[in-house]
């Protein structure tokens, strides 16, 4: 093995094995081509979350119009003993398996709440449950990150820039890419990552790190020498103050500014007291954009803001792409026309294919074949018959509607999570399910 890298061509493998167990097991049965629908929905909201916003809609059809096996992969499968016994129909599936369903799905940046669907698969049975891993793991990555940058967007108002600086914390080369996608559809200034930045048409940003002021400083002499090179090379750039002593390194900046030797535009805070030292340099450097990072998150941006913090830019890395998941589940919801649900305790589904309808006093959830509109509908069909329907959005079209769909919500929606209730029609299919043996 030279390496373990994706591609494209690899993707229909990029699933659990259970998944090929249980579509052999159909292909058997002669129910491979029965009429499903899935949605992928999230049961319960984060903690400390009151919405989500939905993203990877994108990813997901690029996802389908590449996802099909190849000789080679089948030839894989057949050497697994699992597989032994597999009928040969199995076999042919994976011969012709080029996705030709139907997808809705909520366009992204759009918010969404618990137990509502972000997408639904329209296929037949076999095609739409070997789909779910990789769906699952595209849709609830993105939609942590998107999640957790619109909160701190709102937290922090229009004024304060913040910056993606997550690429090293990210779970895997791919993952970066998307937290940069996702953070910058919800709300972030900019992002650090630079081949994001270059996939996505915008301007990288970024600072120094303390390698830099350390080489510089044993080779050349001091802190201060390190300052003067970089501001030589990059005048807008911001210094990053708190390797050696913080405030001894901004007390002489300030002195240096003083005099007319350097101008100072900008400095970052990745460590200590960062209410203390944003208050000391904006005493010190009044018109210094002060950037603060190490290791921020809602809460703590939460208490300097209330504290007093000088702070005009926050870089946010781990805190924003790795932690507590977006548990997003992918479940069946009707079979040739007839709705189903799961009723294990604590881990109920909503049968039928659903629609979300929004409206002021909070969303209605509904079947998606009553005739009653109760309001604005979010589920769009973006996929027929394998085919997408919209060309790839822009990431300001997606940062719009994001700011659009706030906009429609509650001014308190981050301390509290909007109602979701369902139909009559939705109530009734339930009680009907619950019912059954």
């Amino acid at each position: 093995m030279t390496g373990f890298t994706l591609a494209a061509s690899d993707y229909s493998l990029l699933t659990d094995l259970y998944q090929l167990t249980m579509v052999a097991t159909y292909a058997g049965e002669d129910l491979a081509w029965t009429p499903a629908s899935f949605e992928l929905s999230v049961r319960r909201l984060p903690r400390g979350c009151t919405y989500l916003v939905a993203m990877g809609l994108a990813q997901v059809l690029e996802y389908l119009q590449q996802v099909q096996f190849t000789p080679q992969q089948i030839d894989y499968l057949k050497s697994l003993a699992v597989f032994e016994h597999s009928p040969a129909a199995f076999w042919d599936l994976l011969r012709h398996s080029e996705f030709r369903g139907d997808v809705w799905a909520v366009p992204e940046g759009t918010v969404v709440f618990a137990q509502e669907p972000l997408l639904r698969i329209e296929a037949p049975l076999w095609q739409a449950q070997w789909l779910e891993t990789c769906l699952l793991n595209i849709v609830n990555y993105q939609t942590l990150v998107a999640t957790r940058a619109s909160r701190l967007r709102q937290l922090v108002g229009e004024e304060i820039d913040l910056l993606e600086f997550g690429t090293r914390r990210a779970f895997s080369p791919q993952a970066s890419l998307w937290a940069a996608r996702s953070a910058l559809a919800a709300g972030f200034t900019a992002t650090s990552n630079v081949l994001a930045a270059q996939q996505l048409g915008v301007v990288p940003t970024g600072t120094m790190a303390h390698s830099l002021v350390m080489a510089i400083a044993t080779l050349r002499g001091s802190e201060q020498d390190a300052f003067t090179v970089f501001l030589h090379y990059y005048p807008e750039g911001a210094l990053l103050v708190d390797t050696y002593d913080t405030l001894a390194a901004i007390a002489t900046l300030a002195a240096r500014q003083a005099t007319g030797e350097i101008v100072v535009k900008a400095v970052r805070i990745d460590s200590g007291d960062l209410l203390t030292l944003s208050q000391k340099i904006r005493q010190l450097l009044p018109q210094a954009k002060i950037i603060a990072s190490g290791d921020l998150d809602e809460g703590e941006i939460r208490r300097l803001r209330a504290a007093g913090a000088c702070i005009d830019a926050y870089g946010i890395g781990t805190k924003l792409v790795t932690g507590e998941p977006v548990n997003g589940v992918y479940k069946l919801v009707e079979i040739n026309g007839q709705g189903v649900m799961k009723v294990s305790s604590g881990k109920m589904t909503l049968p039928g294919r659903k629609q979300i309808y929004r409206r002021p006093s909070g969303d209605c959830l509904a079947l998606a074949s009553e005739e009653n509109v109760w309001g604005k509908p979010l589920l769009q069909l973006v996929m027929k018959e394998g085919r997408p329907l919209y060309a790839p959005e822009s990431l300001e079209t997606i940062r719009d509607r994001h700011r659009a769909s706030l906009a429609e919500l509650p001014a308190t929606l981050l301390e509290v999570t909007q109602p979701v209730v369902y139909s009559p029609a939705l109530e009734a299919l339930i009680q009907q399910l619950r019912q059954r043996p």
